[in-house]
C-alpha cells in the first residue's frame, strides 16, 4: 500500500464490526453500536494501518523484530528486557508531522461544542468558546482480539482524563507501545501469533460526566425468569464494579412492566471533578435513598437492552451512563453467566468406602497407595492418589492425580483444599481407604457424594462456571500458575488468597536453601515467575508471604528436617520471615518485579500469622527499602486471636486490607485441630467465638477505611456468610469450583437484605464526612473494568440524544429512530 493511501483517521460512523482490521476489536464494537443509532458518544480511531505507516516510516520496525528475534519468553529476565527496550524505543520516536495533524484536526473536531457555536454571533466567539479542548478516553484496541480461541483482554494500555493535544499524543504512542508488553509479547508467542502481523488501532472518544450509571441484563443471570435486570448508582459505575457502593436494583418484564423496584442506602457516589479526576463524595441522607431512576428510565434501558439482544442474536450485559436527560449505551457484550440447576452424580456400582466429598466431580483410576514421601514417584497421571492423609509435600504429585482418597481429614483439610483448587475431585475421611485398598485397584472416587466406586465409572469433573453479578466482590483462591488459568473461567477478577508454598514446592528447594547456597536471586526469579503466570489472567492478586510449618516440605532440598512439638504454634509465617529477613525481603522484590510488569493491575502483599504491630512495622521498613510501586498494598491475615485483639492497633499502625483465614482462626481459638478424627466434630467456624471476631474485625476496619475479605473455609458456608454480607465484608475468596455457587448464594442474600446498611461504612465518619474525600482511581489493566472508561465519555452537544428529552412519561417512550 502506498503511503498517500494509509487512512490514518475513521469515525465510528465510517465503520462496523466487519471492521476489526481497521479499528480493532473494541473500536469496530463501538462502531457498530453507533450505526444501529444507540447513544453512543462520538469518537474517532487511529487507524491499525496507521500503526503499521509508523512504524515502518519511521524506521523502528526492523529494530523491533530485532528485539524479538530468538527471544526466549520463558525467560522472565530476558523478556522484561526486551519489552522495555521496544517501548522505549516507540514511546521516544516522534510521530511524523501528517500524523500529527491528522490527530489534531479530529481533537478539534471532537472538541467543537455544536450547541454553543449556534449561539456565538462573531469570530472572536468562535475562537474562544468552541474550541475548548475536551477530556478524552485513550484507548487501545488490538486487531488480534475478541478472536473466538484467545482474549487479548487487559494486554494493552487505556487512559482516562486525557485532556490537550500534546497529552493525547504522548498517550497515543503509550498506547502503541503497550502492544509490546511483556505479557503482550509472551502470550502471543504461546498462542501462535505473529508479532509483526499484530496491529494495534487506538480508540480516541469524548467522555461524559456521568451523573447515574449502571448494568443491564437482557435476561436474569441468576434466575430461571426470562426478566430483564437493571442495577444503577448515582456518579460513575466504577462504584458499581468495585463493591463500594450497593446499587439501586430494578426488574423489567419482557412486555417493559416494570416488576421489582428495590432502592438502596448508597451512601457515596464517585464522581468526576472539575479537573478529569476522580473522587469519591458522600450523599446526604435524603439523596442517598433516593431512586436513581425514574419509570422512564428504567423502561427506555429496557427497551435498548432488548434491541441489542435482537441485534446481536445472543443476551447482552449492557453498560450505561446518564447525563442530565441524555442517555448513552457505552459498552454491550454477550452475557456469559446464566442461571442454572445443579446435578447429582447418580454413579452405580458397589460402594466401597464411603467419607466427604471434599472436592466435587467423578474421576477413574488406577489405585497408587502413598505411605511415605518416597511412594510420590509411583504416582503417575492419571492415577487415583490414596493416603492417610495428604500434605503439603505431595502438590506435585496431586497435581498428576484424577482423584485423591484419604483416611482422614474433613473439608477443611490440606486434602480437600488443595483438591478443590485443582479441581480434582476427592474424598476424605474414609478411616480405613489404605487398609481396604491396594496398589492396582480400580476405582471411581465420586467427590460430589463422598464414595468411592468400584471399578470404572463415567467420569465428570468439577465445573468452573461463571459467577453472577454482586456488590460483594467474590475472589477465588490460586496458589499453582498451572491451574489459574481454570480459575479465571469463573469470570472474576481477583485473586483473594496465593500462597506461596505451591510455586515453592514446584521448585523443589526450602527458601533457606537459596539463602544457604548464596542464590537469592533464584529464589526472587522462583517466586516472580510463578506469581506473573497467575497475575497475568486477573485483575488484582493477594500474595500472601511464605507460611511453611517444620512438619512440611521436608522432601524439599536443604528444609529442616527436625520437627517441632507442635509445629502449628510453631515457627513459621511472619515470626520465622522477621528472623530471616533475606527470605522476607526477596519476597518483596518479587512482588515488586511482577507489579512493575503489571502496573496497571492491583497486587496485595499479604502478612501471615501476625500477633504484633511490630511485625507490620518490620514489613513495612523492608517495603519501603525495596521500594514498592503504588499498585501494591499492604495487608495482614487475621488467623490469630491476637490479631482479633489489637485489630485498632494494627489500623492505626497503617494497612490497606485484612483477609480472614477461618481454618486456622477457628482452631486456635476452639484449641481443636482440625484434621484430629477425636475432635473433628466439635470444629466449627460458625461457632459464636468464631463469628464475634469476624465482626468485631470488620467493624474496626471499616471505622479505619481498611478493606475487610475472608478467604478461609467459612467463606462456602450459607450461615457465616449470611452474617458477613449483613456485616458488610468487601470481598469473599472461595475455591474457583465453588465461585458461581457462592455468588447466586450472595446474590440472593444481597436481594433479601432490606438495604440498612451498616453506619459505619468506611467511607463516612462520625460527622458524615468521607474519611478518602478524593481519590485517585487507579487505571485497571482488565478488559471488563477497562471499559468502565466508557461510564465517563463526554458528549457535549445533544446530536446523540435519544432519551427523549423532558418527557417523564411512564409509558414506553419512542427510541427516536434506534432501528
Amino acid at each position: 500500500m502506498r503511503e498517500k493511501e494509509v487512512e490514518l483517521i475513521k469515525w465510528f460512523s465510517e465503520l462496523s464490526n466487519k471492521d476489526v482490521s481497521i479499528a480493532g476489536g473494541k473500536g469496530a464494537s463501538l462502531a457498530e453500536m453507533y450505526n444501529i443509532k444507540m447513544p453512543i458518544p462520538p469518537g474517532f480511531i487511529i487507524t491499525a494501518q496507521a500503526y503499521a505507516s509508523f512504524i515502518k516510516k519511521t524506521g523502528i520496525e526492523n529494530k523491533i523484530q530485532t528485539v524479538l528475534n530468538g527471544i526466549n519468553v520463558d525467560n522472565t529476565e530476558a523478556l522484561n528486557n526486551a519489552s522495555k527496550k521496544i517501548r522505549s524505543l516507540i514511546e521516544s520516536t516522534e510521530l511524523p508531522e501528517e500524523f500529527k495533524e491528522a490527530i489534531e484536526e479530529a481533537y478539534d473536531i471532537l472538541s467543537i461544542d455544536k450547541q454553543k457555536l449556534n449561539n456565538l454571533d462573531s469570530a472572536p466567539d468562535l475562537l474562544k468558546e468552541s474550541h475548548e479542548e475536551v477530556f478524552v478516553a485513550v484507548r487501545s484496541s488490538a486487531t488480534t482480539e475478541d478472536l473466538a480461541e484467545a482474549s487479548f483482554a487487559g494486554q494493552q494500555e487505556s487512559f482516562l482524563n486525557v485532556r490537550g493535544i500534546q497529552e493525547l499524543l504522548q498517550k497515543v504512542k503509550e498506547c502503541i507501545a503497550s502492544l509490546f508488553t511483556s505479557r503482550a509479547i509472551y502470550y502471543r508467542e504461546k498462542k501462535g501469533f505473529s508479532h509483526a502481523k499484530t496491529y494495534l488501532a487506538v480508540v480516541v472518544q469524548k467522555m461524559i460526566n456521568s451523573e447515574k450509571s449502571g448494568v443491564i441484563f437482557s435476561q436474569n443471570p441468576t434466575s430461571s425468569e426470562k426478566t430483564i435486570v437493571i442495577e444503577a448508582v448515582w456518579g460513575l459505575g466504577e462504584g458499581i464494579v468495585s463493591g463500594q457502593i450497593k446499587p439501586d436494583h430494578y426488574v423489567v418484564s419482557q412486555e417493559f412492566d416494570i416488576k421489582e423496584v428495590k432502592v438502596t442506602d448508597k451512601k457515596i457516589a464517585i464522581i468526576k471533578n472539575k479537573k478529569g479526576k476522580t473522587e469519591t463524595i458522600s450523599l446526604d441522607k435524603e439523596k442517598a435513598k433516593e431512586q436513581v431512576l425514574n419509570n422512564h428510565e428504567i423502561k427506555l434501558l429496557a427497551q435498548y437492552a432488548k434491541q441489542l439482544e435482537e441485534h446481536y442474536k445472543k443476551p447482552q450485559d449492557i453498560e450505561f451512563a446518564i447525563e442530565g436527560d441524555n442517555i448513552f449505551i457505552v459498552q454491550s457484550r454477550p452475557i456469559t453467566t446464566f442461571y442454572k440447576e445443579s446435578k447429582k452424580s447418580n454413579i452405580k456400582g458397589k460402594v466401597l468406602l464411603s467419607g466427604m466429598g471434599a472436592s466435587p466431580g467423578v474421576a477413574s483410576g488406577i489405585v497408587k497407595l502413598v505411605y511415605t514421601l518416597a511412594d510420590l514417584e509411583k504416582v503417575k497421571k492419571g492415577d487415583v492418589l490414596v493416603t492417610k492423609m495428604t500434605s503439603p509435600d505431595m502438590v506435585v504429585a496431586m497435581q498428576r492425580a484424577s482423584g485423591i482418597v484419604t483416611d482422614e481429614g474433613g473439608i477443611t483439610s490440606h486434602a480437600a483444599i488443595v483438591s478443590r483448587e485443582m479441581g480434582i475431585p476427592a474424598v476424605v475421611g474414609t478411616e480405613r481407604a489404605t487398609a481396604s485398598l491396594q496398589d492396582g485397584d480400580i476405582i471411581t472416587v465420586d467427590g460430589n457424594e463422598g464414595k468411592v466406586i468400584e471399578g470404572k465409572g463415567e467420569e465428570h469433573l468439577a465445573e468452573v462456571l461463571p459467577v453472577v453479578p454482586t456488590k460483594t466482590k467474590i475472589k477465588v483462591i490460586v496458589d499453582l500458575p498451572d491451574f489459574a488459568e481454570r480459575a479465571a473461567k469463573s469470570g472474576v477478577q481477583g485473586v483473594g488468597l496465593l500462597r506461596l508454598e505451591g510455586i515453592i514446592a514446584e521448585g523443589g528447594k526450602h527458601p533457606t536453601k537459596f539463602v544457604q547456597d548464596n542464590k537469592i536471586n533464584d529464589y526472587i526469579s522462583l517466586i516472580s515467575e510463578g506469581v506473573s503466570k497467575i497475575v497475568e489472567h486477573f485483575n488484582e492478586v493477594w500474595v500472601r508471604s511464605s507460611d511453611i510449618r517444620s512438619d512440611e516440605y521436608r522432601h524439599l532440598e536443604g528444609a529442616p528436617q527436625e520437627v517441632e512439638g507442635n509445629p502449628m504454634l510453631g515457627d513459621h509465617g511472619i515470626r520465622f520471615n522477621v528472623k530471616h529477613l533475606e527470605i522476607l525481603k526477596a519476597e518483596l522484590i518479587a512482588v515488586k518485579e511482577v507489579a512493575d510488569d503489571f502496573p496497571k493491575k492491583k497486587i496485595g502483599f499479604m502478612i501471615p500469622q501476625v500477633i504484633s504491630v511490630s511485625e507490620i512495622q518490620k514489613t513495612k521498613e523492608l517495603a519501603k527499602e525495596v521500594g514498592l510501586p503504588k499498585n501494591v498494598k499492604i495487608g495482614i491475615m487475621v488467623e490469630t486471636p491476637a490479631a482479633v485483639q489489637i485489630i485498632e492497633d494494627i489500623c492505626k499502625e497503617g494497612l490497606d486490607f485484612i483477609s480472614f483465614g477461618t481454618n486456622d482462626l477457628t482452631q486456635y481459638t476452639l484449641a481443636i485441630d482440625r484434621n484430629n478424627a477425636e475432635v473433628q466434630n466439635l470444629y466449627n467456624e460458625a461457632h459464636p467465638a468464631v463469628i464475634n471476631s469476624l465482626i468485631h474485625v470488620i467493624k474496626v476496619c471499616k471505622q479505619y477505611g481498611v478493606e475487610t475479605s475472608i478467604c478461609g473455609q467459612a467463606g462456602s458456608r450459607e450461615d457465616v456468610v449470611t452474617i458477613l454480607i449483613k456485616e458488610g465484608i468487601d470481598s469473599i475468596s472461595v475455591n474457583a469450583d465453588a465461585a458461581q455457587k457462592i455468588s447466586q448464594l450472595v446474590a440472593r442474600l444481597e436481594g433479601e437484605s432490606d438495604s440498612k446498611e451498616s453506619d459505619n461504612l468506611s467511607f463516612i465518619q462520625s460527622n458524615n464526612e468521607p474519611i478518602v474525600s478524593k481519590i485517585e482511581m487507579e487505571q485497571v489493566d482488565n478488559e471488563d473494568i477497562e471499559e468502565l472508561v466508557l461510564k465517563e465519555l463526554e458528549d457535549d452537544n445533544n446530536e446523540y440524544n435519544s432519551s427523549g428529552k423532558g418527557d417523564k412519561k411512564e409509558d414506553i417512550p419512542p427510541l427516536g429512530g434506534v432501528s
